[in-house]
């Protein structure tokens, strides 16, 4: 009997090439798309990831592979376990990821368990990444894409042993070219279809404008104030203000000065020079280990503090209450609260947490 496989598939091209490598493995194929969210008006979903367009795109690629495809609703649980939470992180000063978050929620959670009652063995995607097994410890292990460009493992460091024995990522060794060359030698609707860079349920960009709608709640103007507390102007709610950002601050000043921390319940936006951007110190909270079990000693590693920014050298101590102190060797520039920090040994994902800050105070948000 061919093991069953559950195809996770937005409608984009990686995750209908994921199902076509598949079906080609011998595997019996199950398409799934999963509509995450509802606005307003009737219909209206996320632009990039379950709209009507985007069904009809997955849908129609896996009826010409032959898949059987369904759509199942998770609007409710995406409202509770990621809006919820993208809102509530903004407020309480610190910059959420939701993308990891609904990796983690809603794929390799809800959809993984989804995938189990459906008699399926696995669960596929479309990610760009590597999972293998540590032929010492016996651990499962994920590791980078072979093709740099594209490696997505940053956004999967919260997958647990389990549900790396149950996922499988075909394009891990593969590029965009080589996926678009699939697609297209397929047929596939999708074989030119662009990649979405925005928050799927903010497609304009303009994420205090959906929380105030979806929230009802108006957010108040503060002082803008030096690290010495002395008041430059005035902002507009500061929610709209995240680490490193220049432009928008309404203040005249004879150097260049950037949002460096924020003090919600003061209502406060401190700015600063761009040297008072950089920090070697941070600490982290709710991490995942990976390729160990946990952190007994420091331990030298790479970290990288955003999905774009390439790692850099760092040393790593475990703290008390589960966190973690990690020292770079060269100041780092707006690490932001509420990111991820994820650490690497060479290809392999040591681990990674959720940023607190350059001291021991973490975002309060949790799901």
């Amino acid at each position: 009997m061919n093991k069953r496989a559950l195809i996770a598939m937005s409608g984009g091209v990686d995750s209908s090439v994921a199902a076509f490598l598949m079906k080609e493995k011998g595997f019996d194929c199950l398409g799934i798309t999963m509509r995450l969210f509802r606005g307003k008006g009737d219909g209206e979903a996320c632009h990039s990831c379950c709209s009507d367009a985007d069904i009809d795109d997955a849908a129609e690629t896996a009826f010409k592979m032959g898949i059987p495809f369904e759509v199942v609703d998770f609007s409710k649980e995406f409202r509770e376990l990621i809006i919820k939470k993208f809102i509530r992180t903004y407020e309480e000063g610190a910059v959420p990821n939701p993308c990891i978050d609904c990796n983690s929620e809603m794929k390799f959670g809800l959809l993984l368990k989804y995938a189990l009652e459906k008699g399926c063995d696995h669960i596929v995607t479309g990610h760009y990444a590597r999972i293998d097994t540590d032929s010492v410890s016996g651990r499962r292990i994920l590791k980078k894409s072979l093709v740099p460009e594209k490696d997505q493992s940053y956004v999967l460091y919260r997958l647990t042993q389990e549900e790396l024995s149950r996922v499988i990522f075909p394009l891990g060794d593969m590029g965009k070219d080589d996926t678009r060359r699939i697609a297209a030698e397929e047929g596939f609707i999708n074989a030119k279809k662009h990649d979405s860079q925005d928050i799927c349920f903010v497609p304009d960009g303009d994420y205090v404008r959906f929380m105030e709608e979806y929230s009802g709640k108006s957010y108040p103007d503060g002082d803008i104030v030096d690290i010495n507390g002395r008041i430059l102007g005035r902002h507009h709610g500061a929610v709209r203000y995240t680490n490193g950002q220049r432009r928008g601050l309404g203040i005249s000043s004879t150097e260049p000065l950037y949002v460096i921390k924020k003090d919600m319940e003061k209502n406060r936006v401190y700015v600063g020079t761009e040297k008072d951007l950089y920090s070697d110190t941070l600490y982290a909270i709710d991490l995942n280990w990976i390729s160990v079990p946990g952190l007994s000693g420091e331990m030298r590693i790479t970290a990288r503090t955003r999905y774009s920014q390439k790692e850099e050298p760092a040393t790593v101590y475990p703290e008390k209450d589960g966190m973690i102190k990690l020292v770079f060797d060269k100041p780092q520039r707006a690490v932001t609260p509420g990111q991820a920090v994820v650490l690497y040994d060479g290809d392999t994902v040591v681990g990674g947490g959720t940023i607190a800050g350059p001291d021991r105070l973490p975002p309060k948000a949790e799901c």
